[in-house]
């Protein structure tokens, strides 16, 4: 303390000077015209002295020298007289054009009212900038004086040890100021103004007259850094305060308009978070910046906008700039500045998940003071208290309780918590009178603190103000999965909330952007722009202007009462509300079978063009209440897909341990499951549902169709206006041999409301299963007419890898462009049993459970209470569509502890094993345990519709290549022998095949499908492509139809991350006759997406198909050598 005191007292003896010297240098006034008057804020402390030389100085100068002053002093002095005297008759002259034009007194109090006010707010805000300015100039000195005086008034690196001083990092910003002054000029000069003329046609004279950020630079008061519970990020807080003498000025000639800014203060604390930290230059990947709290905000007005210092508009303009700053800068906004190109999750960095949620119960307050006063004070009232309850931008507040110094409240809200520590919970009291509301107090409480506790119950006192508020305060965990939904819905019907019911999960969605939108009248770009709605609460994108394909990339949070019922709602639409540009309607409970609760895909727009969609990831957490005070009522088991018991041995006990088995002991029915196929194919005589002009025009029905087989559910998609739809689509659904099951299939018509039912039929699973295919015309019952056409294949399962690539090959054929990959092969998991599993804290044991998932598809395990030897006995299987590819991924998870191990076993082993099959104990990937498992692959076939078919076809037909048969699903009938057709399958893969030409290969099959009219084309793969960068592409494929080039003849594969030899399988369609399509050429692009977010593209090669030149009869694929732009023939 003794070397702080020195330090100080010198600062002191050495800023002695520059503090009696607190206006400009001398020649600091050149800039001003000579009919200015210095403002406040450019004077010292003595507002009568001139800012160059004290008078005492002229005065003894011109008694040593004898000397008058000279002429020209005289006259100045003279002309400055008439000036002062000028302005003063210039402020009678509203009084006499008052009188003049006849205006009552009034007018003239009412403009003298609101003079006065002008002049104080303007008084105040000069005095506030000299004050801080000279705290700013010598911090030290002014500290030590109020040492011992208001904390609130001493800076943050006194009043918080941890907090600390950066007079390095000011002496940097000081230095780069000025240039960061030229670079504003600029900016402002050549880009915002050029944007202002062209905004308006009244604005083509606007320029910037005046630019300088003054000599005034950016403090930052002080610095603290958070211990991150995160090892990839480190979390900054910036005590920041700009008391600047920054002067904008801005002219519009043509109306003679002048205004600007001269001087400004802006206070806050700016957190800055660094993340992700990487292992290459420059170590950290992104910087995201953000104020936690609205920072403080106070602007000096020059020119016109002076007016905007008149009472009632200052605050109102104040409040408009803060909207502005808070809507990009202030939480749960943040700001992110990429380091690191093609930034993996910029979209998750720019709007990550809450870190919680809590549920505030306002209950009651005691003890308020009295505000109202009666009979000019005489007689002491009471007061209408109410309640202001603010989390960040969040803010409620509560109804007014009239009379009551102990009001009873009652009210509950819930609010997201973005970032722990650092946001505060904020209650202020208010006392609610006609002119202004009285405060009555306030209390502010840190969330880290709730978030410590679980729950807090407490009564907290008032600040400023007598009395106590009660709040309860709930810390709400996000669950990512729906295990204990039931739970929470159960509690919350026993919560008393008001005003709006308590929630159970909170949905965020991230709009990312859309594609091929249909254009307005006249083929103009729209501008569109997103309305997502959930019941009664609607949230709007921002407007992206002038295209079809908009990249919006903000974040949209809704608070769930019932996931299981609600539905998100979203409209795209143009700008100005009226005009639609597509629409979606996705329930949530879809979300509740999702992995991690999360769907990250495309989704297609109704009411829009044909390959209009858009692309949203939806996340949903449920809220739990994790507190040894909760007592959740028990919820009866509910029937799923899998009989879970809730009770399981303990293990682990060292008496009459049993021996440890090398091998599992499944249950005899595991392994034995099928998987049924099911061709929706097509319609006829539906009956028709939809009425125009009340009813007095018949037209017909939107038909789709919805199945409902052993708890699952399918739904086709929607043929417009048709009443002999054709669907051809596939769905694949893995079913047992329980006798009594049925499919069910029902027809709908799709209406804005309620969909019209069209009819229903059933079919007995036993029958398909014993038979192994079934191909009818079925009739709808409870309607008067109407059948649908199904096909129902029973895939046989075997456990053999000789027939998979054939497999691979047929499902490619099968596979509509409307429906996802089929499966190849089906995985049975038996998951017995782990030990080892590492302790708690290290000597308590955990209660774990198990992740199974492959791909998309998950499964968890029941949890075993208290254990590090758990028995799970449990099974789970999965429909594989690429063997070669994917794998098994475990995860072991203690309730409560987090990660207690994780295997990922790649499905390629299981091919290569003894009949697809793997029986052991696998080593977890922590090496403090291990898991008995049994993994089985069985590769799926068709007997109709794979291998087995053309076989069949072999020996009972004899008919050519040109007679087509059908086979149902628009698949070609390829009658060849099975021997042929396995090599012909397996050519284009031989070793024995060319090399790839030097921008690569692509696969294609071509073939035209005559009874349905159509061309199809399928994109099986690529391999040897061209890597132009330091990372491998993003390839995908585009097909064009020429010589058609717009949107109707094009085609787009999806998108394959980071390989030169991505896999695609997908199948496309064009409806035309065979006549036209042998006139056409087929363009096919390789091309690749820079990143996930940017929308440039990059050819990597391409190849033109003359289709009179290929036999569409056969069916075959085939690799084609990929060309430069200039060269596209095929090879």
């Amino acid at each position: 303390m003794v070397c702080r005191r020195g330090i100080w007292s010198q600062n002191q003896a050495t800023s002695s000077w520059s503090l009696g010297r607190a206006g400009p240098p001398r020649g600091g006034s050149m800039d001003r015209s000579p009919g200015d008057r210095p403002s406040p804020v450019d004077q010292p402390y003595a507002p009568s002295d001139p800012p160059d030389q004290p008078p005492t100085a002229h005065a003894k100068l011109d008694q040593s020298s004898g000397n008058q002053p000279a002429g020209p002093g005289a006259a100045g002095e003279a002309l400055a007289v008439l000036t002062s005297f000028g302005r003063r008759l210039l402020v009678l002259v509203p009084v006499y054009l008052a009188g003049a034009i006849g205006l009552s007194v009034g007018f003239v109090l009412f403009g003298l009212a609101l003079y006065l006010g002008w002049r104080r707010v303007r008084e105040e805000k000069e005095r506030s900038l000299r004050v801080a300015r000279q705290l700013l100039d010598d911090e030290e000195r002014l500290t030590a004086k109020t040492l011992y005086m208001s904390h609130r008034e001493l800076p943050a690196w006194v009043s918080f040890p941890d907090v600390e001083k950066a007079e390095w990092l000011n002496k940097i910003v000081a230095q780069v100021w000025p240039f960061l002054g030229q670079y504003m000029e600029k900016l402002l000069a050549e880009t915002v103004a050029p944007a202002v003329r062209g905004s308006n046609p009244h604005l083509q004279t606007f320029t910037f007259t005046r630019v300088e950020l003054g000599g005034k630079p950016l403090r930052i008061v002080g610095v603290r850094v958070h211990p991150s519970q995160r090892k990839e990020q480190i979390l900054l807080d910036l005590n920041i305060s700009y008391v600047g003498d920054v002067q904008i000025d801005v002219e519009v000639k043509k109306y003679f308009c002048k205004a600007g800014v001269k001087g400004m203060q802006l206070q806050g604390v700016l957190r800055v978070i660094l993340e992700p930290l990487i292992g290459n230059l420059p170590i950290v990947g992104a910087v995201s910046m953000f104020f936690i709290r609205r920072p403080t905000l106070d602007i000096n007005w020059t020119g016109m906008t002076n007016l905007l210092d008149i009472p009632g508009l200052s605050s109102l303009s104040d409040t408009m700039i803060m909207d502005s700053i808070a809507a990009f800068l202030v939480l749960p906004n943040r700001l992110l500045v990429p380091l690191v190109p093609d930034l993996q999750d910029a979209a998750q960095l720019r709007s990550p998940l809450p870190r919680g949620i809590i549920r505030i119960h306002l209950l009651a307050a005691r003890g308020l003071s009295s505000k109202d006063k009666y009979v000019k004070g005489l007689i002491e009232g009471k007061s209408d208290p109410y309640a202001l309850v603010r989390v960040g931008t969040q803010t409620f507040c509560s109804r007014v309780i009239d009379e009551e110094l102990n009001p009873q409240w009652g009210e509950t809200y819930e609010v997201m918590v973005h970032e722990v520590p650092g946001q505060e919970i904020e209650v202020e009291v208010f006392d609610k009178d006609p002119d202004k509301d009285d405060f009555l107090g306030r209390m502010k409480l840190d969330v880290e603190k709730v978030l410590q506790a679980g729950v807090m119950d407490e009564w907290f006192p008032l600040q400023s103000g007598q009395g106590q508020v009660h709040l309860r305060l709930e810390w709400l965990s996000l669950l990512p999965d729906a295990e204990k939904l039931e739970q929470v819905l159960q509690w919350n019907r026993g919560v008393s909330s008001h005003p709006e019911p308590p929630s159970a999960a909170i949905l965020v969605v991230y709009l990312d952007r859309a594609q091929d939108l249909p254009l307005k009248k006249g083929n103009k770009e729209p501008n569109p722009m997103v309305q997502l709605s959930i019941q009664d609460v609607t949230q709007e994108s921002k407007a992206v202007y002038n295209t079809n394909c908009p990249v919006w990339e903000e974040a949209f949070r809704f608070f769930l009462q019932d996931p299981r019922s609600q539905e998100l709602d979203v409209q795209v639409k143009d700008d100005s509300r009226a005009l639609t540009l597509g629409a979606l309607t996705l329930p949530l409970a879809r979300l509740l079978t999702a992995p991690e609760l999360t769907l990250d895909q495309w989704f297609q727009l109704s009411s829009s063009g044909p390959n209009s969609r858009l692309y949203m990831k939806l996340v949903m957490r449920l809220l739990y209440l994790d507190s040894s005070e909760v007592r959740f009522p028990a919820v009866p088991g509910t029937p799923g897909a899998w009989d879970l018991d809730d009770e399981s041995p303990q293990t682990g006990s060292s008496v009459d341990a049993p021996p440890r088995p090398s091998h599992t002991t499944p249950d005899s029915k595991f392994g034995t499951e099928n998987v049924l196929r099911i061709h929706v194919l097509e319609a006829q005589d539906l009956i028709a549902k939809d009425r125009f002009l009340g009813g007095l025009v018949k037209g017909k029905s939107d038909p789709y169709v919805k199945l409902k087989l052993g708890g699952r559910s399918f739904r086709s998609r929607v043929v417009r206006e048709d009443l002999n739809p054709r669907w051809n689509e596939v769905f694949e659904v893995i079913v047992t041999s329980i006798p009594g099951q049925e499919l069910e299939a029902e027809v709908f018509d799709k209406d804005l409301d309620k969909d019209d039912f069209l009819g229903r039929c059933k079919v007995s699973l036993t029958t398909v299963l014993n038979n192994g295919f079934l191909d009818e015309w079925l009739t709808l019952e409870d309607v008067p007419s109407g059948c649908l056409h199904l096909c129902l294949e029973r895939l046989t399962p075997r456990p053999t890898a000789a027939e998979l690539e054939e497999v691979l090959q047929v499902n490619s054929l099968i596979q509509t462009q409307k429906n996802a990959e089929l499966a190849a092969a089906l995985l049975s998991v038996y998951l017995e049993r782990a030990e080892d599993l590492p302790l708690r804290k290290g000597t308590k044991p955990p209660s774990p459970y198990a992740t199974i998932a492959v791909g998309d598809t998950s499964y968890k395990t029941k949890t075993v209470s208290q254990t590090s030897a758990p028995v799970w006995d449990d099974s789970a299987s999965f429909l594989i569509r690429k063997p070669n590819s994917e794998s098994l991924e475990l995860q072991v998870r203690g309730e409560g502890t987090g990660a207690l191990g994780s295997l990922s076993l790649p499905l390629s082993e299981l091919l290569v094993a003894d009949r697809l099959c793997l029986d052991h104990w696998f080593m977890l990937s922590n090496g403090a345990g291990q898991v008995l498992l049994r993994a089985q692959l069985r590769i799926l076939v068709s007997q109709h519709s794979g291998v087995e078919a053309y076989s069949h076809s072999y020996s009972h037909s004899s008919s050519s290549l040109s007679e087509e048969p059908e086979l149902w699903g628009g698949l070609p009938h390829i009658t060849s022998s099975a021997p042929e057709l396995r090599q012909r399958l397996t050519h284009s893969d031989s070793p024995l095949e060319a090399p790839a030409g030097p921008l690569g290969q692509v696969k294609l099959t071509v073939w035209y499908y005559s009874e349905g009219r159509k061309l199809i084309s399928i994109v099986h793969s690529c391999r040897a492509l061209r890597q132009n960068g330091r990372d491998p592409p993003d390839p995908y494929v585009s097909l064009l139809l020429l010589p058609d080039k717009n949107r109707g003849t094009k085609r787009k594969s999806s998108q394959k991350k980071r390989t030169l030899n991505p896999e695609f399988d997908e199948r496309f369609e064009w409806e035309l006759p065979l006549d036209e399509a042998l006139r056409r050429k087929l363009d096919v692009s390789v091309k690749s997406s820079s990143s996930f977010m940017s929308r440039e593209r990059e050819l990597l090669g391409k190849v033109q198909l003359d289709l009179a030149e290929i036999d569409l009869s056969q069916g075959a694929a085939q690799w084609y050598d990929l060309m430069d732009d200039k060269d596209k023939g095929s090879s």
